[in-house]
């Protein structure tokens, strides 16, 4: 793998009135259908089959049981139909108006269960667009990078898409490139995670951030150890004290244009791998700590996809890289370090180091003088015990966090909104520091993490924090347009919210 390309190849998306009379014959018709008190029918808002087409395609999904159900799929052998077979997928009951992610997940099921075929037309399209392209693209990803010719799938996979639409103008085309421009943001952030720490460690993570930055045409500056050193950055150099491969600091610069613009800053947690540190995790489970760099994968991947959408807004990601081991030079439960800033930190818990290199990058991004501040970061294990494996939590000043969770629930990604008590400030007192990194109590772990990374951010600044910890990597089995392990979240709401800054300030 090239540093600039991280594996998967994104589908060709092209969008077209009406399926061709001839030349189709490997490809694959996805149709949307949905579910009858009698029998399940065919949903063609487009009017793009034929009527004997529709009733070609709903006398064989009768003659196989299809009911219609969400997420259902039935390969279907259509002869009316120039296309090599016709595959309908489940949206349920009929509904006056389809969410977005119903589709979504639709085309992501559709897309899985065609991991073999190269080459797909939909109509789900002329149900959403957007929805349709971005199911279809992240439903056809897979990870196999790294895999020898043995095991390594021997077809290309998805390779072509043709969405179906009435209206084939110019805004339908830049509609639909941008939703595959959005899945595959997402893709790369996945990639990132999915990379084992053996081929992604902090050297090697910011030299692929720099070439997709600098192909993007991103101004972009890496901090090596030596340089975190010496300008101060206490609390990354602290976290990265224990591996044998030192810690890197990467910022990416997206410049937009016009007057007047805002300003965001991003920031994403990248620990390459966390054993815990001396505060060492259980063994059971311990590989899925490859995803402990995903904040930073969907920062990265957001600011290339601003640059790429040519965003009239400044994007300024400040990345902080770090493994976090256990070793002889490893800091200790009850040392203390001082954060770039310079607030001291009593390290009462080793396994709380993800703050510790946030609140660094935090201090850093604020300097920029930003009009917002969005972090996210696989923070605490408390936001999967409140929210559980697929509800980011998002933390901040009140009503940018507010907007931040409602563009998420937009998008499909579903940020809940979570409050930061003030009394909880308190847990982080510390007898010999200004701050202790964690506190005595055993509740509210996820507001308790938010609020120690409130202290760091500039007065004024409007700041959200996007907790990841579940979302950000699928440990169970593939569901909708996510498969098992890295999702991408929170990438496609760090972008909604960038568009909408860009839209309304």
């Amino acid at each position: 793998m090239s540093p600039a390309n991280t594996g998967y190849q994104s589908p060709v998306v092209t969008v077209a009135s009406s399926l061709p009379r001839r030349g189709v014959g490997e490809t694959v018709l996805i149709v949307p259908v949905v579910s009858g008190s009698d029998a399940p029918s065919v949903l063609d808002v487009g009017s793009h089959l034929a009527a004997d087409a529709v009733a070609g395609i709903e006398a064989a999904l009768r003659a196989v049981g299809g009911t219609g159900a969400e997420g259902q799929t039935h390969r279907l052998a259509v002869p009316s139909l120039p296309v090599a077979s016709v595959l309908t997928v489940g949206l349920g009951k009929p509904r006056d108006e389809w969410p977005a992610d119903t589709v979504r997940r639709a085309a992501g099921v559709a897309a899985r269960s065609l991991d073999k075929v190269a080459v797909v037309a939909t109509t789900l399209s002329a149900v959403d667009l957007d929805a349709a392209v971005e199911g279809l693209v992240l439903g056809a990803y897979r990870f196999a990078g790294i895999r020898s010719e043995k095991t390594a799938p021997k077809d290309g996979g998805l390779r072509a898409i043709t969405v179906l639409a009435t209206d084939t103008k110019a805004a339908t085309k830049a509609a639909a490139e941008r939703a595959a421009a959005i899945a595959t943001a997402v893709a790369t952030a996945r990639d990132f995670v999915n990379t084992p720490p053996s081929h992604l460690y902090p050297d090697e993570f910011a030299k692929r951030a720099k070439a997709l930055g600098e192909a993007a045409g991103l101004t972009v500056e890496v901090l090596d150890d030596k340089a975190l050193t010496k300008a101060g950055y206490g609390g990354i150099v602290g976290v990265g004290k224990g591996s044998s491969r030192p810690p890197r600091l990467v910022r990416l610069s997206h410049k937009g244009s016009g007057r007047n613009r805002k300003k965001v800053a991003l920031v994403g947690k990248g620990i390459t791998f966390d054993t815990g540190g001396i505060s060492i995790k259980p063994a059971a489970n311990m590989h899925h700590m490859t995803s402990d760099m995903g904040g930073a994968a969907a920062v990265i991947a957001t600011v290339v996809l601003a640059a790429q959408q040519k965003l009239p807004i400044d994007v300024i990601a400040t990345v902080p890289m770090a493994e976090n081991m256990p070793s002889s030079t490893a800091q200790r439960p009850g040392d203390v370090l001082t954060q770039y800033g310079g607030i001291t930190v009593e390290v009462l818990n080793t396994d709380a180091e993800g703050r510790l290199i946030l609140a660094d990058a935090i201090v850093r991004a604020c300097e920029d003088g930003p009009d917002y501040l969005i972090e996210t970061s696989t923070l605490t294990g408390a936001q999967t015990v409140a929210l559980g494996a697929r509800t980011p939590g998002v933390m901040g000043s009140d009503e940018f966090r507010d907007r931040v969770a409602r563009l998420s629930q937009g998008v499909g990604e579903n940020g809940w909104a979570m409050p930061l008590p003030e009394e909880l400030k308190d847990d982080l007192k510390s007898a010999v520091a200004d701050l202790a990194n964690v506190s005595g109590s055993r509740y509210a772990g996820m507001l308790v993490a938010g609020t120690y990374l409130r202290e760091f951010v500039a007065d004024g600044v409007e700041w959200a924090h996007i907790d990841i910890a579940g979302p950000a990597y699928n440990t169970g089995g593939p569901w909708g347009y996510t498969g098992k392990g890295g999702t991408g979240v929170p990438t496609r709401t760090l972008f909604a919210v960038l568009e909408d800054i860009a839209a309304n300030g």
